[in-house]
């Protein structure tokens, strides 16, 4: 089984590109913002907690994020492989997927990091809040409080996968087209 961490800034592309890395590896593609909108559109109590740390710009404790991983792990069936997306975004979650995955024997794969400028995060989050109609994304404040969380809280991940031998870097700046190939030639 592999196990793909796809990492970068918000508005780097995750989103854009993890369905093309999905179909092409046979991998089950696991977003946490999408595993949480589902539980705020069913506004469940995860969903409204979620909400109010999400709409602030915080994240959503490890445990409520890591034990809906784990489900979606023990729940998925055919496939080679899982895309994880969102996730891990600090050291604390990064140890504790490598737990996760050693429980079945098994080890990350490789952490995919796709970058982008900051400049470049701010025109791509405002273009998302507009097509998508993504209120997180509308509010500056809360796009700037992302950025430096990124920064100070999920930037680490990037010396914990090189250690490990196991970090992949893709220049996320281009076309959809370019940056899908980078990510192909990396992952081949």
């Amino acid at each position: 089984m592999k196990y793909y961490v796809l990492f970068g800034p918000p508005g780097a592309g995750k989103g854009t590109q993890a369905g093309a890395m999905v179909e092409r590896y046979n991998l089950c593609h696991i977003s946490t913002g999408e595993l949480l909108r589902s539980e705020i559109a069913a506004g469940t109590e995860l969903g409204l907690k979620a909400k109010a740390l999400i709409d602030n710009g915080n994240l959503v404790p490890d445990q409520v994020v890591e034990d809906m991983i784990e489900a979606k792990f023990r729940g998925t069936k055919g496939v080679d492989g899982f895309l994880l997306d969102g996730f891990p975004r600090t050291l604390a979650q990064a140890e504790a997927l490598d737990s996760m995955v050693e429980k079945h024997g098994e080890n990350v794969t490789a952490c995919i990091s796709i970058m982008i400028p900051d400049s470049l995060i701010k025109t791509r989050i405002a273009h998302r809040a507009l097509v998508e109609d993504r209120a997180d994304d509308a509010r500056p404040e809360v796009v700037e409080h992302r950025i430096e969380t990124y920064h100070a809280k999920t930037e680490p991940l990037i010396q914990f996968y090189k250690a490990a031998g196991k970090y992949k870097e893709i220049d996320g700046t281009g076309t959809i087209e370019e940056v899908r190939s980078r990510i192909f030639e990396a992952m081949d």
